[in-house]
């Protein structure tokens, strides 16, 4: 049980190792923790309004946070001092380092006469001057706002979810769309890889979290609950997803907690079968995600709690007859 925000948590993330877990909510300090123990590390202070997402590089040297304040800031991992800081027009909703490091991608709301973008930034030396540096790409979005992003493994697309439910992969060379897919009725939260970049995983306010290829956005599985899902992260050692969610934070008090059913839940990836529940919160889970070596995985939720689960033995003999 880990308690540092003071309000619901937006999106929580390990680093590469798995050594640190990062949490972000709606007060304005992301935090950092050990994962092992639990002990908080520090916090990244300087944001205005609710951070909505957060991303640290596979070096674990630099860490990336937007928000409400519409700002996108790029911090040092070490010393948590801000080191880089870009305003936008809009609040930051999404925000990802590419495989490399040497790029960023954050997306903004559409609010205000603004329209929802897509920018891609060079972060490979952040100073002073990024915050007023051209993009190295930017992308307008027409129809309904991004609300979930993700790198594809060679830095050459970028596959976007949508308010809608369409799914996006844009060529970066040339700022086109390369192909999109509407398998989601409702707003996709969150899209999360599977260990060796094949595959991706989508939940969506829908009450569904699917399964899709990675080269040609083929649906390939989907995972059906009775409440929409914040969030689904695939295991890195078996074929296991966890699936996150509850209804609208807005609706939480006119059920009871047994109704809300805030448990995190995991799904078979193959066969599609809930096979095991994990009750905890007691609010909505807003994001879930597996440790990197798949015997833990942790989730943050609406009541400002992140909770970290150790897997106990009977969870890694467990086996599916067929």
């Amino acid at each position: 049980m880990l308690h540092g925000h003071e309000r619901a948590i937006t999106q929580i993330k390990y680093n590469r190792e798995g050594d640190l877990l990062f949490s972000s909510s709606k007060d304005n300090k992301p935090n950092v923790w050990y994962s092992l123990n639990g002990e908080r590390l520090g916090t990244f202070n300087g944001h205005q309004g609710a951070v909505w997402c957060i991303d640290v590089d596979w070096t674990t040297t630099r860490f990336l946070s937007g928000a409400g304040d519409n700002t996108l800031k790029v911090w040092d991992c070490e010393t948590g001092k801000e080191i880089g800081n870009i305003s936008t027009n809009s609040s930051v909703r999404t925000c990802l380092f590419s495989y490399s490091g040497n790029m960023a991608v954050y997306s903004t709301d559409r609010a205000m006469r603004h329209l929802c973008e897509i920018f891609i930034i060079d972060v490979r030396n952040v100073d002073e001057s990024i915050s007023h540096a051209d993009p190295i790409l930017r992308i307008p979005i027409k129809g309904s706002r991004v609300s979930s992003i993700l790198w594809d493994n060679l830095d050459e697309t970028i596959i976007t979810g949508h308010e809608n439910g369409d799914l996006v992969k844009w060529d970066l060379k040339t700022g086109k769309e390369l192909s999109s897919t509407k398998e989601h009725e409702n707003l996709i939260n969150d899209m999360q890889w599977n260990k060796d970049g094949t595959m991706f995983v989508t939940a969506s306010k829908d009450h569904t979290a699917k399964l899709f290829d990675a080269n040609d956005l083929l649906l390939l599985k989907t995972y059906k609950t009775e409440r929409p899902v914040n969030s689904a992260a695939i295991s890195p050692i078996f074929e296991h997803v966890v699936v996150g969610g509850g209804q609208d934070a807005m609706d939480v008090t006119t059920t009871s907690a047994r109704v809300g059913k805030f448990d995190s839940r995991f799904f078979h990836m193959v066969f599609e079968e809930e096979f095991g529940r994990v009750k905890g919160h007691f609010g909505p889970i807003n994001s879930v995600a597996f440790h990197p070596d798949g015997k833990s995985y942790s989730s943050g939720g609406e009541d400002g709690y992140v909770r970290v689960h150790n897997f106990d033995s009977s969870y890694f003999e467990y086996n599916f007859d067929y």
